[in-house]
This record gives structure tokens, sequence and C-alpha cells, in this order.
């Protein structure tokens, strides 16, 4: 087991820092990076380092996370001037967090490894407050020897380590069908909240007596609650969900499975991103359905 201490998270959004804050706690020493100036500031205030470049975040730690948001980000901090391979990553590790295509995981996954450099696929569930408190889940496929030698700081990361196999991109397609389904939830929760606003029912008892009926789900007590109280501050932000649907609708394309719902879950979404509410917290769709 690897008893290494300097961990490096680039993407230090609201998921990432609440990793890297966690991990501090927990005896850790962290170097995040990200392009954002209020991020930095937010991370030398607790104690964290920051690193100029991915490239540093390689020179600094042998464990190296990242959360970016999309396949584009993930191969910029990689393999882009002063990337995380302009350091030499042999004998490292590479935990690749964000939610993307099986294909590009597999593609990436192939040029890191290709560097001598150990990956694991290891999109993560359960947004900034679980990050924080270390009980995220954490679906992870890769080499079985590679995840033992890191177990101390994957059970740091997540309390709900589901080990998925060897083979690279399974993460990503767990992950995929996953928030397929949360997509789903929150577009049918929310539509029953709009319908039962318009129709002059008290929202906060209708999201109550839902949570306890068999309309509950997690999207419904996490996502709605807020929502009711006009509380849009982005925990997970609208266009983030919107893309992920659209990736699991694509990977659904491609095994020649039709999920309508999904369809129009992204409808609903795309609509929403339209408003100029991508930036809110999806329960932002809430705020579609209503108008």
């Amino acid at each position: 087991m690897s008893n290494n201490k300097n961990i490096g998270v680039i993407g230090a959004g609201s998921i990432g820092m609440a990793i890297a804050l966690n991990l501090q706690d927990k005896g850790y020493q962290v170097a995040i990076r990200d392009i954002r100036a209020d991020i930095e500031t937010s991370a030398r205030n607790s104690g964290l380092t920051v690193a100029a470049s991915p490239a540093d975040i390689a020179a600094f730690a042998d464990f190296i996370i990242i959360m970016v948001v999309n396949a584009k980000q993930t191969t910029e901090v990689l393999f882009g001037e002063r990337g995380v391979t302009s350091a030499g990553i042999a004998g490292k590790t590479i935990l690749l967090c964000p939610t993307i295509a099986p294909e590009d995981t597999e593609a990436i996954a192939q040029r890191l490894q290709s560097a001598r450099c150990d990956v694991l696929d290891g999109p993560v569930s359960g947004g900034p407050v679980r990050a924080r408190d270390g009980t995220m889940s954490l679906m992870l496929a890769g080499d079985g020897a590679v995840i033992t030698r890191h177990e101390a700081v994957l059970n740091a990361i997540s309390s709900r380590l589901f080990r998925l196999g060897e083979r690279i991109g399974d993460g990503a397609r767990y992950k995929l069908v996953n928030n397929l389904v949360a997509g789903m939830n929150l577009i049918a929760s929310s539509s029953a909240v709009a319908l039962g606003v318009k129709m002059g029912l008290d929202p906060q008892t209708l999201v109550s007596l839902m949570s306890a009926s068999s309309g509950q789900s997690m999207m419904l007590d996490d996502r709605l609650t807020r929502a009711i109280a006009d509380d849009y501050a982005p925990r997970a932000y609208a266009y983030i969900l919107t893309k992920d649907v659209a990736l699991g609708l694509d990977m659904a394309e491609s095994a020649h499975v039709d999920m309508p719902m999904a369809k129009h879950a992204l409808e609903i979404f795309t609509a929403t991103l339209a408003r100029g509410y991508d930036e809110l917290d999806d329960a932002a769709v809430l705020k579609t359905l209503l108008e």
C-alpha cells in the first residue's frame, strides 16, 4: 500500500475543493490547480498549496486527481502546454473523475499508460457536502493492484467505493447510467412540483408529502427542497447535468437502447440553459417548468 502523502487536485471547483480540504484534514499534503483566481485565494486561505500549472502538480504529487468538467478540459490539463505529462509521469497514478464518454476515458487512459503512468477510471457522485466529509460514491475501474496500492487515499475520498472491474471506461459507463436516472428523476420531481404549484398546492407541503411517500427520490429531497425556497445557488451546475444526460443518451444510442424519458429530460435541461440558467443549480429546471 502506498504511503505517499502528496496529493494533487486539478480542477478545484465545489467538488475538487471539497476533496482537497477533506484530504488535508486527514493528514495529506495537497496541492491544487485551477484557472480561477478566487479559487486560488480560497485555497491559500485554507492552507492548501496552489500550483502554477498542471505540470507543477505532477512534479509535486505521485497521486493526481483530475476533477475538471469534460473531455476537452481533461485532455488540455493532461497533454497541453505545461500539462501533467510535460513534467514526466512515469510511476505516478492518475485518478480520472470527470464524467465523460467511455471512449474518451479509454483514449485518455491509453495515452497516459503509454507514458508509463497508472490510471484509474473513477467518476464520483454525492455533491460537495459528501465530498467534504469523504462519503461520496466512487465508481472505480482499473488494475486491482493499483487500487490496492492506493487504498488509503481512495478510502479517504470515499466511504462508498465500488470496484467495477479492471476495464477502463466502465467507471464512465456506470456513472452515465446513474446520471441518466438522476436527470430523469429531477425532471419528474420538478414537473410534479410545478403541477402542484399551478393547481394552488403548497409546494413545501407537497415536497414533504412526496418525500415520505412513493414519490420520494434523492433529487426530490435535495434539489426540490432548495428550489421551492428559491435557492438556486449552484451546488451542481445546470450545464453539467445537461452535459451528462446528453452523454448518457449518446451511449444509449450506441447500445441501441431507446430512452424516451431521458430524451424529454434533455429537452427540459436544454431549455433551461437557453433561458440563461446554465450556471444556476440544476434544480433551475423548476424555474423553466413554472414559466
